[in-house]
C-alpha cells in the first residue's frame, strides 16, 4: 500500500460547506478517523479484528451522496460524519483522502490503497455536521418499523 506524503501541515476544512464543495468537485473522497495519513504508511493496512485477518487496505466512509439522495449534499454528509464520530478519541481525528479501492471490508466499508490525504477536518465543520445531524434527521428512528425513538 502506497501513502502520498500529506502536506505539512495538513490543510483543515473549517466548514459543513466547503467539505459538500470538495465532495460536490470530487465525489471519490473519502472520511477516515485515525492518527493521522503520517502514522498511515505504506506497511499500514486496517485489520479485520473479529476474524483475525489484515485486510488488503485502510478502511475508509464513504462521503458522498448516493445519486438517487434528494435531499442537500451538507444532509449527507454530516450523517456520515456523524456515524463514525465515536472513532474521534484522543489522538485520532477525521481527515478525507482519495485512493483506489482495492475490495470492501466486512461492514462493506470501502478499502483504500494509493492513498492522497487531503485535509482533515476542523472542529467547527464537526460541529456544523453535528447540529446539522440533529436537526435534520430522526436520530435513531428504527429503519426496519419506522418507529420514533420513545415511541
Amino acid at each position: 500500500m502506497r501513502v502520498r506524503p500529506a502536506p505539512d501541515p495538513l490543510p483543515v476544512i473549517e466548514s459543513l460547506d466547503e467539505l459538500a464543495d470538495l465532495v460536490t468537485r470530487q465525489p471519490d473522497v473519502y472520511l477516515r478517523y485515525s492518527h493521522g495519513p503520517e502514522t498511515d504508511s505504506d506497511e499500514t493496512a486496517s485489520c479485520d479484528y473479529e476474524a483475525d485477518v489484515l485486510m488488503p487496505g485502510l478502511s475508509v466512509s464513504a462521503i458522498a451522496p448516493e445519486p438517487w439522495w434528494p435531499r442537500p449534499v451538507q444532509d449527507w454528509i454530516a450523517r456520515r460524519i456523524r456515524q463514525y464520530a465515536q472513532l474521534h478519541e484522543p489522538g485520532r481525528f477525521p481527515w478525507v483522502l482519495t485512493g483506489r479501492v482495492v475490495g470492501h471490508g466486512p461492514d462493506h466499508e470501502p478499502l483504500v490503497t494509493d492513498i492522497r490525504p487531503i485535509a482533515a477536518l476542523g472542529d467547527r465543520a464537526l460541529a456544523e455536521a453535528a447540529a446539522r445531524y440533529r436537526e435534520e434527521f430522526e436520530v435513531g428512528r428504527d429503519s426496519t418499523t419506522g418507529q420514533r425513538p420513545n415511541a
